[in-house]
Parts: structure tokens; sequence; C-alpha cells
């Protein structure tokens, strides 16, 4: 049977899926492409407008993983600032990407708009919020940089942070006007329809089971079928070790670490709440070590994620820190009824950014997104397209495939991170309380931190 999406808001609101029927017989096509989130549906739409012939293929259904299951931020840019991208690719692929990934969020609502997708797309903006004195003069620094660039990013002090939060939890941060929201199910679903109506073809519950060489093309094989193309596109992001000993390409799991994170939604907030809760309608990012992210929805729902453990889960006890994150930054939510818990896989990379890999000749993959999904992997989607159809230099540089060292303990690998980032946070909330300043040494005790300063 094909798997389903588990309940969850975003199942609960979304447009109707398209039928993707399961494959059946033997098909040659262009370019295959074996994934059906963001990333594989992306190509998909922009290979067939580009007159290729394209069948993808999905395990599920389209948006199964989590592209029908994050918290719908459009987010522009990368974890890195601008400097930083510059100084990683030099003074000419470095601009060009900044470009790039700086159009990310526009790139989204653009192809919304052409599209007609029904998402409840807003571009609003997108807020990251910082808690610690620290963590606001990095926002600051962050503002600076895209400000300088013509980017309509604004630095937010506190008064003004509290003013776009509703909530007095944070010290500054800034505000990116080019971000904003979607009903991330319905965007996928809205991206396949589009795709099937430009001439692709899209199977869903189809679990490729092996992809080899055959003569000068690749045959992508699945039970019901196969597929002969002479391009292969890889697109299973942080759901790519769960094909097992069935994956094309096995070490292609171990260059991310798949996480979960956990939402949960309440009700339609009472509307005299609702005014005092984000009042300007955007989302939000904080500078938790464990990430706190919110939003509301179109109803109205306050909608927060986080860290969660390590599977799915719809047990309301595995979600007592997400409310509980909830409540200190909104008190005066109180007991509010929670309607929605549901969760799915993120795709972490050691250097904090998305990946672009040629594993074999003519066979491309895209992954790890680092929880900024919804732009990037849209984006990644048009590069690995333009890759198939010959474009040349599409940015985004390639990296060698490098399986991460003792990828097989990263359960437990994650569990000390995670204890050891919920004890700095609880440290630095502890200090916030007191009024007290960051020390110096916090930042130096954060690996994650120093290494996202630093790539």
């Amino acid at each position: 049977m094909t798997p389903a999406l588990p309940p969850s808001l975003w199942t609960a609101t979304a447009i109707p899926e398209p039928a993707c029927p399961r494959l059946a017989g033997e098909h040659t096509s262009d370019v295959c492409i074996v994934g059906g989130g963001y990333t594989g549906l992306s190509a998909a739409l922009h290979l067939a407008e580009g007159g290729a012939e394209v069948v993808l293929l999905e395990a599920a259904v389209p948006g199964y993983g989590a592209s029908g299951r994050n918290g719908g931020q459009v987010i522009p840019g990368l974890k890195l600032d601008p400097d930083a991208i510059e100084a990683w690719l030099g003074p000419e692929r470095g601009p060009r990407l900044v470009e790039l990934v700086g159009g990310a969020a526009d790139f989204v609502f653009a192809l919304v708009r052409r599209h007609g997708i029904a998402c409840d797309a807003r571009q609003d903006g997108w807020i990251k919020a910082a808690h610690t004195e620290t963590a606001r003069r990095a926002a600051a620094r962050t503002a600076h940089e895209w400000s300088r660039l013509g980017a309509t990013v604004e630095e937010l002090d506190r008064v003004r942070v509290g003013e776009l939060t509703g909530s007095d939890a944070y010290q500054g941060g800034f505000v990116d006007h080019r971000g904003g929201v979607v009903q991330p199910l319905s965007y996928a679903r809205g991206l396949a329809a589009a795709a099937l109506k430009a001439g692709a073809r899209i199977h869903g519950g189809t679990l490729v089971t092996a992809v080899r060489r055959n003569g000068q093309h690749w045959l992508v094989v699945a039970p019901g079928g196969s597929v002969r193309a002479s391009q292969v596109l890889l697109a299973t992001n942080g759901y790519t070790d769960l094909a097992g000993r069935n994956a094309p390409w096995p070490r292609l799991a171990e260059t991310v670490i798949p996480v979960y994170s956990y939402l949960a939604a309440t009700k339609p907030l009472p509307e005299d709440l609702r005014r005092t809760i984000l009042p300007k309608g955007q989302a939000v990012s904080d500078s938790w070590r464990l990430l706190r992210y919110f939003r509301l929805d179109a109803a109205g729902r306050l909608v927060m994620g986080g860290r969660g453990k390590y599977r799915d889960s719809s047990d309301p006890a595995d979600y007592g820190p997400i409310m509980a994150s909830a409540r200190a930054v909104y008190p005066r939510l109180g007991l509010q009824e929670w309607e929605f818990l549901w969760g799915g896989r993120v795709a972490l990379t050691l250097d904090h950014l998305p990946h672009l890999h040629e594993v074999a000749p003519g066979v491309h993959a895209a992954l790890g997104y680092n929880g900024r999904g919804v732009a990037m992997a849209t984006v990644l989607g048009k590069c690995l397209a333009d890759r198939a159809q010959g474009a040349g230099d599409t940015v985004f540089p390639t990296t060698v495939l490098r399986p991460i060292p003792y990828h097989r303990w990263r359960r437990l690998g994650i569990g000390v991170a995670v204890a050891w980032k919920r004890t700095l946070d609880r440290l630095d909330d502890a200090r916030s309380r007191r009024g007290e300043s960051e020390p110096a040494s916090a930042a130096r005790a954060d690996p994650g931190r120093r290494r996202s300063r630093r790539m």
C-alpha cells in the first residue's frame, strides 16, 4: 500500500492532491527523478517547461516527506551571511551565489503566482529573533550585509522586535521583507499539478529499488516497471536513508544527518488574542541553539515548531517541549487547546549548507537544506533541471560526496549534541532572567555557532 501522510494541520487544510498513479510497465524519458518533494517537483516542472520528457517516481505521494510537514516558512538566503559566501567562493562566483540564494523566496512566490497555486502564500516577511545580546549583534551584522547589497532587510531593536512578534522574549533581531509563508503541502501539490500540466509524468506509490547502467542510459527500476533515461536526479533529502539496501548510492545518505522536527498547532486563536500575536503576519525563527520557529496559519492558529525525538510521533507527551516553548514566548496563551501535532525529518549537513553532488556521470543529487527547504529546495530543483539539460554553470557549486565520519552512530551523537545545546540554552535563559549578558566564552563553547560563522 502507498504510505499516507500522517494527520497534521496541513493534511487537514491542503488542496486536493493530483492523480499520480503507480508506475506500470517500461518507459523511456530524457530525465528520471527520484523523490517527489520540493526539489524533485521543481526539477520536474522546469524540465517539462524546457521541453524535456521527464518521469518522477515517488515512493509515497508528492509532498510526503518534509515538503508536506514543515512550518511553511519561506526564508531567503543560506545560514552563511553574504560576506562569508563571497569568502568561500571568491569575488567572481560568490556574488552570483549571493544573488541566487537572496532571491530564493522571490523565486517561490513568483512560481506561486505564475501557476496560480492556492497555498495561502503571504510575502509579509520573516523575522530572525535574537534572545541574547550576542545573538542580537550577529543578527545586526546579517542585516547590515544584506542591506548593503540593496536587500529589504531591517535591523530590529528590542522595542521593534517586541512590536512585530507580540512578545518580550527577544533582545532584537532583523526582519527580511523578502520572506514569508505558504501552506507547505498545498505548495507541494500545486507544484505537482503544474509539472503535470507542463507534461511531466509523476508516479506515486513507486519505490525505486535499483538504478543501474544500461548501455548509454540509466535504468531506474521499481516493482511495477522501469524507466530508461539519459539523466537521473536524486531528490530524497532527509528520507534518503529509508531506501536502505535498495538505495542506488547508499553513501549519499551518509552525507546528511536526518533529525526530526516537531510541530504543534493551536485551535484558531480568539480574535483579541490573535491581534496581539505576530500582528503584522511575519513568520519567526529564533536564535536558541535548539531552534524555535513559529507563525500563524490562514485561520489564525499559532503553529510552533522545534526539535523532536528521533521518531515519527503523535503522542502529546512528546510535544510537551514544543507547547512549553510557545507558552514561554507567549505566556498569555495559557491553556489554549492544541489541535494538531505532527513531525517530519529535516536533513542537516556539517557545514550548514545544501549540497549538490554528481554521484555518477549523468546522475545528480541535491539535499541538506538545514531547515530552509521551502525556498532552497525549490531553487536547487531548478539548478538540477539546468544541469540535466546541459545549461552549463548553475552558480551553485558541486560538492564532493564525502560521508560523515561515524555516521552509523548518528543517533548517539545527536542525543549528546541536543543535551549539550539544551544546557547552554538553559544557561542563556537563566542569565537573561537575571539581566546578565552572555559571556564571550559561551560563543566559543558552542561548536555549531562557531562553524556557522567559519564555513
